[in-house]
C-alpha cells in the first residue's frame, strides 16, 4: 500500500508542476513563480494536499484563491495525464517548511 501511495503523490506533484507551468491561468494581475515542493495523500487515498511555493512572497494569497478555484480543472488534468484512478480531492496550501528553509538559507549568507 505505501508503494502504491508513494506512487500517487510522484503522479500528482508531477502533473501539478506541469499543470501551473503550461496550464493554469493565475486569474489575478502580476506573474508569480509557483513551485510544487511536495504533495501528500490520506491514508485511504481519497484526500491529497499539494504544497506550494510562490514567489514573490506578496502574491501568495492572489495565487492561492486562484488556484483552489481551479481545483476540479487540476483533477480532470490529471485524469487526462496519470493513470491515478480514483481520482483524490485536491487541495492547495503554502508550504511553510519551505519559507523557513529559504529565512534559514538567507540568515547564513548574511
Amino acid at each position: 500500500m505505501k508503494h502504491r501511495q508513494e506512487k500517487i503523490k510522484e503522479a500528482i506533484t508531477h502533473a501539478a508542476g506541469e499543470y501551473f507551468t503550461r496550464e493554469a491561468p493565475l486569474g489575478y494581475k502580476g506573474r508569480a513563480l509557483v513551485t510544487v515542493t511536495r504533495t501528500m495523500i490520506s491514508p485511504d487515498s481519497k484526500k491529497a494536499l499539494v504544497f506550494l511555493s510562490i514567489f514573490p512572497d506578496n502574491d501568495e494569497e492572489q495565487v492561492l484563491i486562484s488556484l483552489k478555484r481551479q481545483r476540479s480543472a487540476f483533477r480532470a488534468y490529471i485524469a487526462e495525464q496519470t493513470a491515478v484512478r480514483p481520482i483524490p480531492t485536491i487541495d492547495f496550501t503554502i508550504d511553510a517548511g519551505e519559507k523557513n528553509r529559504q529565512r534559514i538559507d538567507e540568515l547564513t549568507r548574511r
